[in-house]
């Protein structure tokens, strides 16, 4: 049996992950098709979605399903809410060579404020569900990530934003609004676009939330035993292996996400 050398390690990751220029290649994908006008009641079509997988898989060689790359759509929703909601104050500045948020530590000290008020209207609102008031809670804006990453994307996602909507937005209460006016809090510029911005998120993780939950169902124990049976001359090391693996969700979607000609080399350097 030969086992995967270390081009082989390279080539056949366990799990690829989202990087810049990844991120890029979709945020540029969808922008096409909002470009050609390739959607239906603020969202994209089925004919969009189905272009948009095919082409990334074309382009990057990593299979992704539409599901996975709908999740990954409401991510990138969430982080423009958050860059949109701290561009709104002043003294941030977006460079948009760099995709960098430029602005000085006392700035930035002031935000970490904003998201304290941030976490006071959301104890005020009145949500659907208690679930959808934890969801949006944890989804808040962490200061230091966006200080260290930027949002590269932040241009193509603006304009795609300004055309496609998320699907069962909440609708917030007008009491959201009425915060006694001995309260300290941003002016009302700041405190509308935080608002805008729980109803982007909550939407965002709505959406991304029943996504994962289709994705994980299509990567199942049964359907991976029947594609591995299906490869020839798989090592018995290897097979009991791999069997073991796909106890790990991340490893069966790796595995179904394959090309199927490099599904023995990936299991072989896997699982040896």
């Amino acid at each position: 049996m030969a086992t995967g050398n270390s081009s082989d390690q390279q080539q056949y990751q366990p799990h690829p992950v989202w990087t810049a220029l990844l991120t890029k290649l979709l945020a540029n994908l969808i922008l096409d098709q909002v470009r050609k006008g390739n959607t239906a009641n603020n969202s994209l079509s089925n004919k969009a979605w189905n272009f948009i997988t095919n082409e990334f898989y074309t382009r990057s060689g990593i299979k992704r399903d539409k599901e996975h790359l709908k999740n990954r759509f409401a991510a990138l929703r969430r982080e423009f809410s958050v860059v949109k909601l701290i561009l709104a104050r002043d003294n941030f500045v977006f460079d948009e060579s760099t995709g960098c948020i430029i602005a000085a530590d006392e700035s930035w000290d002031q935000y970490v404020k904003v998201l304290t008020f941030l976490t006071m209207l959301l104890h005020d609102l009145v949500f659907q569900s208690l679930y959808m008031f934890l969801l949006i809670l944890q989804e808040c804006p962490d200061a230091e990530a966006v200080r260290r990453g930027g949002c590269p994307v932040y241009k193509q996602l603006f304009e795609i934003f300004a055309v496609v909507h998320l699907e069962e937005e909440p609708v917030l209460p007008q009491r959201s609004y009425e915060y006694a006016a001995v309260k300290s809090r941003p002016s009302r510029g700041v405190e509308a676009t935080i608002a805008s911005a729980i109803v982007e998120m909550a939407a965002a993780s709505r959406l991304r939330t029943n996504a994962l939950t289709q994705m994980r169902s299509r990567f199942t124990l049964a359907e991976c035993i029947r594609e591995l049976d299906g490869i020839h001359g798989v090592a018995e090391n290897v097979y009991f292996a791999a069997l073991e693996n796909f106890n790990n969700p991340s490893a069966r979607e790796t595995f179904l996400s394959l090309r199927s000609d490099m599904r023995l080399a990936w299991l072989q350097w896997k699982c040896t």
